[in-house]
């Protein structure tokens, strides 16, 4: 496991590469009590497909050091773009799922020459409301009370389907799994953190880089969210994908490779 210090965090990360070198690279940035092992399936796939990969664990998740207290997204994307410094890699195409789609979003706003193309993935844009930011706080004071265990049986059935908790059991396990494992305090940092975040729906009006939405057709987080996205980026395109609720890549991995792999097939 590689490991690299930025921003004076030890960050863990997946730097795979086609044996050829073709210079096209693909950020994946997981999302909330998650870590960089959700992309071991798009890793394998993407690589085949002449890309090199590179999926960090973000500060505070798997195997990356935590940071207790908060953690912003704009320092998340930061920690992103040190990484691609370390790895002397001058552009990416940076896709984000849910939390790390708006910290796909940030490195967008913030750091648009590092942008290749931007996918963001079950997300969304708006910043939180009163009441939004005084949920997460309490999530947020949960985890580090009870730790992760209660909380991920509570939310596996909006991670992924409902339906998809009985037919897909490995699925269901899997991210069980990873939530489970997921340092409390890393998590409940970055939760305080996404109660901050910035509302990008105003800075996606101008994004000039290929863009690519994916949602899970069931995906119980949108409400609207993804069409908005696609509505108001100028070179954006959207796929929805039957069978996934919020995380496609591993309900539907075929569906959302193919999606994927289209977008990045008619890249210049």
């Amino acid at each position: 496991m590689p490991t690299a210090t930025v921003n004076d965090v030890t960050l863990a990360y997946t730097d795979s590469a086609p044996e050829a070198g073709t210079g096209k690279v693909l950020l994946l940035l997981h999302g909330h009590a998650f870590d960089r092992t959700m992309w071991d399936g798009q890793v394998r796939h993407f690589t085949a497909e002449g890309w090199r990969v590179i999926a960090p664990d973000l500060r505070g998740f798997g195997e990356s050091e935590v940071t207790p207290g908060i953690v912003y997204t704009e320092e998340f994307a930061a920690d992103a773009v040190g990484l691609l410094d370390e790895l002397k890699i001058g552009q990416a195409v940076v896709l984000g799922y849910s939390m790390g789609g708006q910290v796909a979003m940030e490195i967008q706003h913030s750091y648009p020459e590092r942008v290749r193309a931007l996918v963001i993935v079950d997300t969304v844009p708006q910043a939180e409301d009163t009441a939004g930011k005084r949920r997460r706080n309490v999530v947020a004071d949960r985890l580090i009370t009870e730790g992760m265990h209660g909380y991920a049986a509570d939310v596996l059935d909006v991670m992924i389907a409902g339906y998809n908790v009985e037919k897909l059991p490995e699925v269901a396990d899997k991210v069980l799994q990873m939530i489970r494992r997921s340092p409390a305090a890393g998590a409940a940092a970055a939760m305080r953190g996404r109660a901050a975040r910035r509302d990008f729906t105003n800075t996606l009006s101008a994004v000039e880089v290929p863009a690519l939405v994916i949602a899970g057709a069931d995906d119980a987080f949108d409400g609207g969210a993804a069409t908005r996205m696609h509505q108001l980026l100028p070179h954006g395109s959207l796929v929805t994908i039957d069978g996934a609720g919020h995380t496609p890549s591993l309900e539907q991995p075929e569906e959302f490779n193919r999606a994927l792999g289209s977008f990045l097939a008619g890249l210049r």
